[in-house]
């Protein structure tokens, strides 16, 4: 690690930001503006307020730790390495912090070493490492030792982590809880219930308060009595099929309460206290999001201000008059824009943090004083992008042909032509996960800027929006989940938005498998299909065949998966209709096909298989593998790559000059 060092100071004093060179001819937004590695990671107050630690980069190095006196304006870098980046990173107390590292020059699965744990202080000094990053380094705790995801009581030099177990088969078989002295490395046995454990949840005051294991049958939450020390069951349900029974802990209050997001025999979720005595949810609820499940956080500085909560944005709702007041005078300052204020833990420093967004604005931090009203522009998430020419997205919902209401999201290219336009339809991974919430997204922004419509479909199987869209999903894979999505195209068509000729599905993971069965249930819909680490066929997502296992677990495999998608017996005859590899031969249009060679959850055969039977009977199909990759590209030049490829693909098959 390099000695701390000054350097020039990292505040701007505006927040006017002039376009890149290439804003100020045609040209369009280069594709690393949109891909490349962000050059500013975020932002923490220190719990005073007074000190403010962020990670960025410049002049080529790696990423580094700096902390600014907001006081004195004077900066400092206080770790970085040469062959390293700092990744997370979180104040201990006013004078000290902790981060883990991760290497941005090699793909996931060539990283050499877990992301370790190391200690400074702000201005630099007692650097320690932590816990090892491979089992050939000599640290006092082992590479297994992980932050928790909360960040504690912040006013002692010691931290709790986390250290989930693994036999010598690697297998998983729960977490253990450790308090951590930052300064001295050594480690004391955290207060455990004698269990199985997967995640530790602390209270107000930092200490171990909550326990919840995700079994393969079973949801168990245990609570510890802050009287008596002792841990006990508190509630417990069904892991895949108690959906509408789950309670998903969010955080304690000052007080000892317990906040959780549950349904409560309502169709959405919402957020409600938990009563340890009767061991169920507070019938009143705290917090509804009309048609929205409860998604969101906890806000408070000793006392629970507010929360922040997704609905079809992400923003905060404040229940001290005070801070609402504050709301409304950031938003003064910063119009047309989500903007979210993070106050300081313990005190009342003239200025808070804000993290301001919009469609066509990236996350950008900045610090506003609230006597005087004056901005400061801490960094930007992609200083590369100008706002003004990036397009407007609004929130659009329609009818599925079964009657379902089904929301999603349109973006338009820059100047506001709305009308038979190319059109990208981008389908979400997971499936069981809700797509992009309105704001600024890299994928979506790109294409527009290509001149394509971009919708995204919250098909049914999406959470988010209450257990009914979900359950609808049900064993839907190719089926109305992708009716869902051929519905949405045709709502754009008959809105005259999309040019009926010129649609390209495209998608990851779960978005790549519906790409592949939008053009085999639709040809006539979709031009052409975009398939990166797409699952191809059912079947092997059961059996790990092909020399490889599957990533997924023993119990989801038995217990999740024939719920969720189907019986690998019973349903036999259903998946294997609504595998793309059965029907490989169906598929006439030009497709992209992307795979990393690394990949555990969608193991290369997937595309390989699949490549192999579709270009039998199709000559127009495009196939590339990046060499380390996992699920997803994590290397900056193999996105860059992928999505230039993605530009050269559309615009020979859909782009905007083809009629």
């Amino acid at each position: 690690m390099r000695p701390g060092w000054s350097i020039a100071l990292l505040v701007v004093a505006s927040v006017r930001i002039c376009a890149p060179a290439w804003a100020q001819g045609s040209t369009l937004p280069p594709v690393d503006a949109f891909f490349g590695n962000n050059a500013f990671g975020g932002a923490q107050l220190s719990p005073s307020g007074r000190y403010l630690a962020m990670r960025t980069n410049r002049d080529g190095l790696r990423d580094f730790l700096a902390v600014i006196d907001l006081e004195t304006k004077e900066a400092k870098a206080v770790a970085s390495f040469t062959d390293l980046d700092v990744d997370n990173f979180r104040w201990v107390n006013d004078s000290r912090l902790v981060f883990d590292v991760r290497d941005s020059e090699y793909a996931s699965a060539d990283q050499e070493g877990a992301p370790g744990l190391f200690a400074v202080d702000r201005d630099g000094g007692n650097y320690l490492q932590l816990a090892q990053r491979s089992i050939r380094q000599r640290s006092p705790q082992p590479w297994n030792t992980f932050l928790l995801a909360q960040s504690g009581s912040q006013d002692s030099e010691w931290i709790y982590v986390a250290r989930p177990m693994f036999d010598k088969n690697d297998k998983y078989f729960g977490t253990r809880l450790r308090r951590l002295n930052t300064l001295t490395g050594k480690a004391e046995v955290g207060p455990e219930p004698d269990v199985e454990v997967s995640t530790f949840m602390l209270d107000a005051k930092g200490e171990p308060r909550l326990a919840m294991l995700y079994g393969d049958i079973k949801t168990v939450m245990h609570y510890r009595d802050p009287a008596t020390g002792k841990w006990r069951e508190v509630a417990s349900f069904d892991t895949y099929r108690g959906a509408r029974d789950a309670i998903k802990p969010l955080g304690f209050g000052p007080d000892g309460t317990l906040y959780v997001v549950a349904n409560a025999g309502e169709d959405t979720a919402s957020l409600r206290t938990f009563d340890f005595a009767a061991g169920t949810v507070n019938k009143e609820a705290v917090v509804v999001t009309r048609g929205y499940d409860f998604d969101g956080s906890l806000l408070g500085n000793g006392k629970l201000l507010g929360v922040r909560v997704t609905t079809d944005a992400e923003a905060d709702v404040w229940f001290d008059p005070a801070m609402k007041a504050l709301q409304a005078a950031v938003d003064k300052a910063l119009p047309g824009a989500i903007n979210m204020i993070d106050a300081p833990a313990r005190t009342s420093v003239p200025w808070v943090l804000v993290k301001s967004y919009s469609d066509r604005q990236p996350l950008r931090y900045l610090l506003f004083y609230t006597q005087t009203g004056k901005l400061e522009l801490v960094g930007n998430t992609y200083p590369k992008i100008d706002p003004t020419l990036m397009g407007r997205q609004e929130t659009v919902r329609f009818k599925a042909r079964d009657g379902l209401d089904i929301p999603g999201l349109l973006t338009l290219p820059p100047g506001g032509t709305r009308k038979n336009l190319p059109m990208v339809v981008l389908v979400h991974g997971g499936p069981w996960v809700r797509g992009a919430s309105w704001g600024w997204n890299p994928e979506s922004q790109f294409l527009a800027s290509r001149g394509y419509a971009v919708l995204e479909v919250e098909f049914r199987g999406s959470t988010g929006f209450g257990m009914h869209h979900v359950e609808a999903g049900l064993k839907q894979w190719g089926l109305a989940m992708q009716n869902d999505i051929a519905d949405g195209t045709r709502w754009a068509i008959d809105q005259g938005i999309a040019d009926p000729k010129r649609i390209c599905i495209a998608g990851a993971s779960y978005g790549g498998y519906a790409t592949l069965m939008g053009l085999v249930n639709d040809p006539d819909l979709y031009r052409c299909g975009i398939d990166w680490i797409g699952v191809t066929d059912i079947e092997l997502m059961y059996t790990g065949t092909w020399f490889s296992k599957p990533e997924f677990s023993e119990g989801y495999m038995r217990y999740g998966m024939p719920y969720l998608i189907g019986d690998p017996v019973k349903d036999a005859d259903q998946l294997k209709a609504t595998s793309p590899i059965q029907q490989a031969s169906r598929i006439r249009q030009p497709l992209l096909l992307a795979y990393g060679d690394e990949d555990k959850r969608v193991p290369l055969y997937h595309g390989k298989k699949f490549y192999a039977a579709v270009k039998r009977n199709n000559k127009l199909v495009e196939w590339v593998t990046y060499a380390g990759e996992g699920h997803g590209w994590s290397l900056a030049k193999n996105r860059i790559d992928f999505w230039q490829r993605v530009e050269r693909f559309l615009d020979r098959h859909i782009g905007p000059g083809r009629q």
